[in-house]
């Protein structure tokens, strides 16, 4: 079944870094993302990657775990130490099947990851949905609930007037709950409307996020407004008491 290229404009076309060093694999690559209307950029290693990167900053990333000079690991933590590339949208490839690596590179700071070997199709739907949640289509409005505001046309979150910093999926995630305050929701209904339901992701997937939202939105004297509800899922509730 073919892909359907979106409709980006020569302008907006969004620009895919491809850090890989397999050849063959980023020929491929490359010349599947540019027939779907992305640019693309290409790095052979992990040092040439934080290069490109301090030169034009991608829109998403498309990161090997392991690679020559510098793994994809190390890469993706020395971005999220930074302030200018905190919340740059990474995508993981990896050879590794283990669960727990999975989860790793999440924790590292990935937004998302792919197995090897993938179907390109599986690749495209992910940069998509990370583009989209990275608000790369901006959206309208302004979504506030307790001291949280969402500027939603200048993607920057707020609480209490302090400003708040999210990785794309977290703020698609904090926005969900924003437009559906004190609903809980189970993990697969926030993987359909987060990450969408022609993507195939792990609930664990949703607690690492979770547990990233909280450490970004919650400091140590504020309430925590990510309430767990046991054996039902999340909600966004600033009355710890309130029933689900």
């Amino acid at each position: 079944m073919g892909m359907m290229a979106e409709n980006y404009s020569s302008l907006a076309k969004p620009t895919v870094l491809i850090v890989e060093d397999e050849a063959p694999l980023l020929t491929l690559l490359r010349y599947n993302l540019e027939k779907q209307g992305f640019r693309v950029d290409e790095a052979a290693d992990g040092q040439e990657a934080l290069l490109r990167v301090a030169e034009a900053r991608p829109d998403v990333m498309l990161l090997d775990w392991m690679l020559p000079s510098l793994s994809g690991i190390e890469v993706c933590r020395q971005l999220r130490r930074r302030a200018e590339t905190r919340d740059l949208p990474i995508i993981m490839v990896t050879a590794r099947t283990e669960d727990q690596d999975a989860v790793r590179a999440l924790d590292i700071g990935a937004d998302d990851y792919i197995a090897k070997p993938f179907a390109m199709e599986h690749v495209i739907a992910r940069i998509r949905a990370l583009l989209r949640r990275s608000g790369r289509v901006a959206s309208k409005g302004t979504l506030t609930y307790a001291e949280i505001a969402m500027d939603q046309d200048a993607h920057r979150v707020t609480r209490d007037g302090r400003p708040l910093h999210l990785g794309p999926t977290e703020y698609r995630l904090l926005e969900f709950f924003l437009q559906h305050p004190g609903r809980v929701f189970a993990r697969e209904q926030l993987l359909d409307a987060v990450w969408g339901r022609d993507i195939h992701v792990e609930p664990r997937t949703v607690d690492v996020h979770i547990r990233r939202l909280r450490k970004a939105i919650n400091q140590d004297h504020e309430v925590d407004l990510i309430r767990t509800v046991r054996s039902a899922g999340y909600a966004l509730d600033s009355d710890p008491n309130r029933l689900g």
